[in-house]
């Protein structure tokens, strides 16, 4: 279980350092570049831990798609991002493909 947690910490530091890649201004900002960095680095440390129970293709399968939902999530919800219906018909098979993996694959590792 703990694993899990790994992944889920993996996640949102994944997703907080992405979405403030943008407020760094290509790393001319100190503090926004600051917590990009020490996010991405927290995501891989977690990422590592994760992958001593969970196959990589699928901790990697699940760290970015859901990372990839929810930064789209909050670029449009905060960055005011505009969404088309492809890209949400793309982001939901994404989503799809990670709830599949989860809940009806058996090389998940749980």
């Amino acid at each position: 279980m703990n694993n899990w947690l790994y992944l889920a910490a993996a996640i949102t530091a994944e997703i907080i350092a992405t979405s403030l890649l943008k407020s760094s201004e290509g790393f001319t900002r100190l503090w926004p570049s600051l917590i990009v960095v020490a996010g991405y680095c927290c995501a891989f440390f977690f990422l590592s831990l994760t992958l001593r129970t969970i196959p990589i293709g699928v901790a990697y399968a699940i760290w970015s798609g859901a990372g990839i939902v929810l930064v789209t999530l909050i670029a449009w919800l905060v960055l005011g991002q505009k969404i088309d219906l492809p890209g949400l018909i793309g982001i939901g098979l994404i989503l799809s493909g990670v709830v599949v993996l989860n809940l009806f694959s058996k090389t998940g590792g749980h």
